[in-house]
């Protein structure tokens, strides 16, 4: 990647800039460039059949698209070449750039330069969109004006464009894939959740994932605020090998000096060794261990950017789960439907399982992104009584897991025969547990269509 730093905010008159990929985010930021004065070429590997309607979205802005293809001339004389999320920064079409010196960034980099306001910043392997919601609502319940995007809903180039009213704080979801091509992007408050397998049919090892999660620290100076889970094994290890520069608050079941001490019904904030404030989860919405780590990592940062006491409390007394996200869909008889289809890597099932008391009946399966299942092998014996899976993992998971569930390992050909199936081998007061631990893109758009259509099936089973 070039070293050459950016100026922020940058002057864009005139400048031939390539934008790669025409998603939501693509479109987001050739309006915002074209706004700006900028010549601009939108490139997408993708058929123009498919893209239809983002293109459409360009019409009349003097935007350059080249569809189905990438051409070496556009990156060679570009002065700007912006990724979208899902455009990893490592292919050899970027390679004209990189040689020429050009700038390669995202467009969450392209974004902060024209942000002025306060960011807060939250990625981890799993409970980003979780924890981003909840800081945002409980600034929101203590008067702030607020923005919430990033990877989630709007992108940041759109509160860039002037597309959003001005907040007081912005609040960013942000992922591996944008943290990959910062200069300059340095959050106010950083949130870092966790860090487990994920994404490496991307990144070469997980050493290499945990790296790009780690540069949301890379920019912060000691008067940001880098909030950190003491109890994630990888987090704790990065923490004593590669401290961020900002001040830094810890959370935990242990006891902390600076952060939040994470208890059974409640979160207590610690400043200096003295407690310094006190929340209760006795109303909230979101159930599971990991919830009360992303509650507390949420009452931290929301506390730094100004949220009310009241305001925090509020907030967590009205959380509601996430769609796709332990998200009950039905319930048929005495069997509970949860449906879980954004668990889309191994950690985010084992937390799912420990959520469950009773007997669970497991759909899993996928596109596997290189996951070790294996690992899935103590929650799988200690809470499920039947495996059913499907999709291109289904063998790789019934090898890692075999003789493992009570009841033996169903596989299914479809979503309507799993359900089925998981029905069949539920009783009254069990569980049915979409929780992929995969991909969907094997059956599915996406893991809300796949979560979508559990929910179809299951409405038509009652």
């Amino acid at each position: 990647m070039s070293e050459k730093k950016l100026p922020h905010p940058m002057d864009l008159q005139n400048k031939q800039i390539v934008v790669v990929g025409l998603g939501r985010s693509g479109v987001a930021t050739a309006r915002f460039l074209v706004n700006q004065g900028a010549r601009v070429t939108v490139t997408d590997r993708a058929p123009a059949e498919t893209l239809k309607a983002p293109a459409a979205a360009l019409k009349g802005m003097g935007v350059q698209l080249k569809l189905g293809r990438h051409d070496a001339l556009d990156f060679e004389t570009a002065d700007l070449v912006v990724l979208s999320p899902g455009v990893p920064h490592t292919l050899p079409m970027l390679e004209p750039a990189w040689a020429k010196g050009t700038p390669v960034i995202g467009e969450m980099e392209l974004a902060a330069g024209y942000i002025t306001e306060s960011i807060l910043a939250v990625t981890g392997t799993n409970g980003k969109t979780t924890t981003t919601e909840l800081v945002g609502n409980m600034l929101r319940k203590s008067g702030k004006n607020v923005f919430v995007g990033g990877n989630i809903g709007t992108p940041l180039i759109a509160y860039a464009d002037g597309a959003h009213a001005r907040a007081d704080v912005v609040v960013a979801e942000v992922s591996s894939f944008q943290l990959d091509t910062i200069i300059n992007f340095r959050p106010d408050t950083a949130v870092m959740l966790n860090i487990t397998d994920d994404h490496l049919d991307r990144y070469p090892t997980f050493s290499a994932y945990a790296d790009s999660k780690w540069r949301i620290f890379e920019n912060q100076l000691p008067s940001d605020v880098a909030v950190l889970n003491a109890m994630d094994a990888t987090v704790a290890a990065m923490i004593n090998h590669r401290p961020p520069s900002a001040c830094r608050k810890l959370y935990s079941e242990g006891a902390v000096v600076n952060g939040a001490r994470i208890l059974k019904d409640k979160i207590l904030l610690i400043d200096a060794g003295r407690q310094t404030g006190s929340f209760t989860l006795d109303k909230s919405g979101l159930i599971g261990p990991h919830n009360r780590e992303n509650t507390a990592a949420a009452c931290l940062a929301a506390r730094e950017q100004g949220a009310s006491d009241a305001g925090i409390q509020q907030a967590i007394d009205e959380s509601q789960g996430l769609s796709h996200r332990l998200e009950t869909v039905g319930r048929v008889g005495g069997v509970r439907f949860v449906n879980d289809s954004k668990a889309t890597n191994v950690d985010a099932v084992n937390r799912a399982l420990m959520c469950f008391d009773n007997p669970v009946i497991l759909i899993m399966g996928g596109q596997n992104k290189k996951g070790d299942f294996t690992q899935l092998k103590a929650q799988v014996r200690r809470r499920v009584k039947t495996l059913v899976v499907m999709g291109e993992a289904k063998d790789e998971i019934v090898t890692a897991l075999a003789g493992d569930p009570e009841k033996g390992i169903l596989e299914a050909g479809s979503m309507q025969e799993a359900v089925e199936k998981a029905f069949g081998a539920a009783v009254d007061g069990e569980i049915v547990l979409l929780s992929p631990a995969c991909a969907s893109f094997d059956m599915f758009d996406n893991y809300a269509q796949r979560g979508n259509r559990f929910r179809e099936i299951v409405e038509r089973l009652g």
